[in-house]
């Protein structure tokens, strides 16, 4: 009877284990879903954490629940079983919830099960070798009754359960610190690359679990070297799978960084090109300036022949010309001016309203090239989001450009229509993009942030009144 209950009460408490230890797994890799639309920011990131451990829990408070359930099933079920049954059904569950990165969370489910038997593998060969000297002591064999060995079971099962957990316990923290980025999805390849080892410890572990309780319980031999052998392999098929998410993190970040050479490559072409219609700018004034003598000359001419109407029109011809060549726009700056005249083009080809209260800090420490990269990023993310979410819709579709200064803070606006919701990438507290090539948060806000950040600035987003509105603060001397 003594047996039983300790027996039991070990099973309670390594499932209660395993349960918290898939929490503490998921959590960094759940999303807490749609923001509500009067949301942003800070708070919006504060909420969304909270959210975030909520939902996690009670996926570990499942799956304590699910795998109690199934090992007191009338069905007489092992525990090892039952955790199949139960991965495949927290899988389910975890994608119901986070509908998003399915093949990361089948990566998470199998790596999952495999460490945590590894790990339980790891402090079984501790447990049976310490039974096993304890049971050949003097002082056991002197005390043959049953509550003395009750005892000493329930001491190595404790002992038994407390290295399970500080196994469990690294190997799971290592996984969540070189997971680094946590909201991308894996191409399958990726993810046969990264089940692949946890597959074969867990066939591994079956085969040797196997022939080890045939060796000890039936030959009833056993080999101190050969649990040696079996607990570094065990060891080392865990360190292997940590090692393998390292070089996969790895390989994902100069992946990364590629592109965002690309990227930087492409607005340095367009800087460029900027710099190339400013300076044609530039070439038209010089020219217009010099026939501003003879301009000037024909006016005189007409208002002293009394030909008022004929010098109003020509006046008007006049502006025209140079409103045309300065674009309508005086942001301060020539390279702004251009930028946000080629975006005001685009956009009323597209049938977006754009308005520009955009004016440049001149006498300032902001360089024209941060600049040209924050407006360049967010008046393509502006344009895209405007017409992909008005596409089908009735409602204007506008964009507005707005700049002012707080103090020793220069502080832009961008908003453009939007009528729907966003899901917000726990890990960078940015909103989680469609497009599926840039897994995760998109790269535009990633260089705004960034490029705010050489200004000791940041970015805030706001969704209010059917807009998004992103807002950039960057720090003046």
């Amino acid at each position: 009877m003594g047996y039983t209950v300790v027996h039991e009460m070990y099973v309670v408490m390594e499932i209660l284990i395993r349960g918290y230890f898939f929490y503490r797994l998921v959590k960094p890799f759940m999303l807490s879903g749609a923001m509500p639309d009067d949301m942003c920011g800070s708070e919006d990131i504060h909420v969304s954490a909270k959210k975030t451990k909520k939902f996690a829990f009670y996926v570990g408070a499942i799956h304590f629940l699910i795998i109690m359930l199934l090992y007191v099933t009338p069905q007489p079920m092992d525990l090892f079983r039952a955790y199949r049954i139960g991965s495949l059904i927290m899988f389910f569950l975890i994608c119901c919830i986070d509908r998003r990165n399915y093949r990361q969370k089948a990566f998470l489910v199998i790596m999952f099960f495999s460490v945590s038997w590894l790990c339980a593998a790891m402090a079984e060969i501790l447990y049976d070798n310490l039974y096993a000297f304890a049971e050949h002591t003097d002082y056991m064999r002197s005390h043959p009754d049953d509550l003395t060995w009750i005892a000493l079971y329930a001491g190595v099962t404790v002992f038994y359960l407390t290295f399970e957990f500080v196994f469990t316990a690294i190997g799971i923290r290592q996984i969540i610190k070189v997971y680094r980025n946590k909201s991308a999805d894996l191409e399958k390849r990726e993810l046969l690359m990264l089940a692949l080892p946890s597959l074969m410890g867990m066939m591994a572990f079956v085969i040797i679990g196997s022939h080890r309780m045939v060796y000890i319980v039936e030959a009833g031999r056993k080999k101190d070297d050969y649990d040696i052998l079996i607990l570094l392999f065990y060891a080392a098929t865990v360190v292997l799978i940590v090692v393998l998410i390292v070089l996969y993190q790895e390989i994902k970040a100069r992946q990364e960084e590629n592109r965002q050479t690309e990227i930087l490559a492409v607005q340095v072409d367009s800087i460029r090109r900027h710099i190339e219609q400013v300076e044609d700018l530039y070439q038209n004034i010089r020219s217009v300036r010099h026939d501003m003598t003879n301009h000037i000359l024909t006016l005189e001419r007409l208002y002293e022949g009394n030909n008022a109407e004929e010098a109003k029109a020509y006046s008007e011809e006049l502006k025209t010309e140079l409103s045309q060549m300065t674009g309508g726009i005086e942001s301060g700056n020539p390279v702004t001016d251009v930028i946000l005249q080629e975006f005001r083009k685009e956009a009323g080809e597209r049938g977006i309203s754009f308005r520009s209260e955009f004016h440049y800090p001149v006498d300032s420490n902001i360089n024209v090239f941060d600049m040209s990269v924050i407006l360049n990023n967010a008046l393509q993310n502006a344009i895209e989001n405007t017409e992909k979410e008005n596409a089908e819709k009735e409602s204007a579709k506008q964009i507005s450009v707005e700049s002012y200064r707080r103090k020793n803070a220069y502080i832009m606006e961008i908003c453009n229509s939007f009528t729907g919701n966003l899901q917000w990438d726990a890990e960078s507290g940015l909103p989680v993009t469609s497009k599926e090539k840039a897994k995760g948060h998109g790269y535009g806000l990633s260089n705004i942030r960034r490029t705010a950040g050489k200004y000791a600035g940041d970015i805030d987003i706001a969704l209010k009144d059917g807009e998004f509105c992103l807002c950039i603060m960057l720090m003046l001397e």
